[in-house]
């Protein structure tokens, strides 16, 4: 508990300042470091032939996202296939099978990370460096452009000047190019370099070199020796955490020793997964100029954290099954239960994924916990789509309310109307059908399944995989057989599905709502800004995201929960 609170504490104290920066940053404003950033940005706007102040309307944005997904996408994929013949492999990797590199490379585009390989046995020092570790940088700046965006056209776009009229006359929503570049270079990178210091100081390994060999002390695991796999760990480390990534550099991520070394090492790791997000939370305000905003993002987001966190600890340590000796195998003990359980809550609260210890050894209520995070996606959510599924459900409790009032739903001051409820219905209707028809068509062939538990458990780790998957989350219930031509294409779709309609949808939505006429606050305005409709909000949540799902959550965590008691 005391870690519980010490990290939240921290996480907001740093927040608040690093949200204002955040927003200065977001809004283009001069900056002191001006003359410095100016040295990194604008050699790539004139590689990339842009001019990072003309204005954008919502579908020139999208495409250029698409655009650049698009390349760094190829890009990234012949590195995967043909790492074996490319420099810096001295461990001699050998190149990825097409499907598993195309798993990889979407997984990495879609700032997912799920990994269905061991990143020190399948990854070169170039591929781990330069494609995975370019992506973990990348990634999170699109969804955190893309919310940027939706949030400009909300308010009615970017004021009109010569520089920033777009072409057709749309509502300005900014340049993609300068919303990606900016805080990357900004923001990103230098928390990044701080993190990677102070995990290298901790003993997290940070080195070119292949590694030392060492000779096994017990004789009767017949190998003659053992090359320790080491690489540059530390900066992977520290932008997978930051950057809400989650992929490690090695195949059980933060429980290895390299990765996690120290409790101090542990404590700043787990700050990095909600730091970004708690920012950008801050950052809301500044950035529109409505302050109460601010509080309303803030104050429910914390409560539905404080809310599942009190939850995966209370299961971790004092439910019927939390002294159950099968739950200790994947459990790291230098950590203990709550430290493990708050790692746990805290990387799918966020789409992090990244873990300390393995999830499906987690007892079956605090993997109902998890599940039940990365199903709303919006707790505190990736870096920007997190606060962009935030406004999705945002519209929806405004159109609801709306109805509850007998008043034409309006969202600051612009009337929510069939277009948008259309719009809104893709993303409420995408999710259950995704989830659910892949989750019944993998549990219906046992022999693509792959799964270790073929009971309750078993439904929870199928389930699970396609939930991370579409929540852009990346962590697993591990004991699945996923490294299968099935789970890599089936989890592909899933990826691309959970991740470009979540960002595209909400911008076209608000790009909409920026065409019309504001209407001024009257009597009967509907104030979204307080306690009552924070609640309201709240519970829209929960109504969309997990009473829904509730059949395969009690076939699987509440069912398995029943069945360890019971046994």
């Amino acid at each position: 508990m005391t870690e519980f609170l010490f990290v939240f504490a921290l996480a907001i104290a740093l927040g608040w300042p690093l949200g204002r920066y955040l927003a200065a940053v977001m809004r283009g404003a001069p900056m002191r470091g001006d003359r410095l950033f100016g040295l990194v940005e604008r050699p790539l706007y004139r590689l990339l032939g842009v001019d990072p102040a003309q204005g954008m309307g919502w579908k020139g944005y999208a495409k250029a996202f698409l655009l650049s997904n698009l390349v760094l996408g190829v890009i990234v994929w012949v590195v995967l296939m043909t790492q074996a013949w490319l420099p810096l492999n001295p461990n001699d990797i050998p190149n990825m099978r097409w499907d598993l590199a195309l798993h990889t490379m979407v997984s990495f585009l879609t700032n997912t990370n799920q990994q269905h390989y061991s990143g020190q046995a399948q990854l070169s020092y170039l591929a781990h460096a330069s494609a995975i570790v370019g992506l973990q940088v990348i990634t999170p700046m699109m969804g955190l452009a893309l919310v940027a965006a939706t949030l400009r056209g909300l308010f009615g776009g970017r004021e009109k000047n010569a520089a920033t009229t777009t072409a057709n006359g749309d509502a300005d929503v900014g340049n993609y190019w300068a919303d990606v570049i900016r805080p990357a270079v900004r923001f990103l990178l230098p928390l990044c370099l701080v993190w990677s210091l102070a995990l290298t100081s901790q003993g997290v390994p940070a080195t070119l070199d292949g590694g030392p060999v060492a000779t096994p002390i017990d004789k009767t695991t017949e190998m003659a020796e053992q090359k320790i796999p080491l690489g540059p760990v530390a900066p992977m480390v520290a932008v997978k955490q930051l950057g809400t990534n989650g992929g490690g550099w090695y195949g059980p991520n933060s429980s290895v020793p390299l990765e996690n070394p120290t409790p101090f090492s542990n404590v700043l790791e787990t700050l990095a997964i909600i730091l970004i997000p708690v920012s950008i939370a801050f950052m809301v305000g500044s950035f529109t100029g409505r302050r109460k905003f601010t509080a309303l993002v803030f104050g429910t987001m914390l409560t539905m954290s404080a809310i599942s966190t009190g939850a995966a600890v209370w299961s971790e340590r004092y439910s019927a099954t939390s002294n159950d000796i099968a739950l200790m195998e994947g459990k790291e003990v230098r950590f203990g239960a709550a430290p493990s359980a708050l790692w746990g809550a805290l990387t799918t609260q966020t789409s992090n994924g990244s873990v300390n210890a393995m999830h499906d050894s987690l007892a079956p209520l605090t993997g109902l916990v998890t599940i039940g995070n990365m199903l709303v996606n919006s707790i505190w959510g990736g870096i920007g789509c997190g606060l962009q599924q935030f406004l999705v459900y945002l519209l929806l409790s405004v159109f609801l309310a709306g109805l509850m009032t007998g008043r034409t739903p309006e969202l600051f001051g612009r009337k929510i109307e069939a277009h948008e409820v259309k719009l809104l219905a893709v993303l409420v209707l995408l999710q259950p059908l995704a989830l659910l028809g892949f989750t019944a068509i993998t549990l219906a062939v046992p022999s693509i399944a792959g799964n270790s538990n073929p009971g309750f458990h078993g439904i929870s780790q199928v389930f699970y995989e396609y939930t991370s998957a579409f929540a852009n989350n990346g962590s697993g219930f591990e004991g699945l057989g996923d490294a299968t031509t099935w789970w890599n294409l089936s989890a592909t779709l899933m990826l691309l599905l959970g991740r470009y309609p979540a960002l595209i949808i909400p911008l076209a939505i608000a790009a909409s709502l920026a065409r019309k006429r504001v209407a001024p606050d009257g009597v009967g305005t509907l104030q979204i800004e307080t306690p009552t409709f924070a609640l309201t909000l709240i519970a829209v949540v929960v109504i969309l995201t997990l009473l829904q799902f509730m059949p395969v959550l009690v076939l699987g965590p509440v069912a398995d929960h029943l069945a360890l008691i019971a046994s």
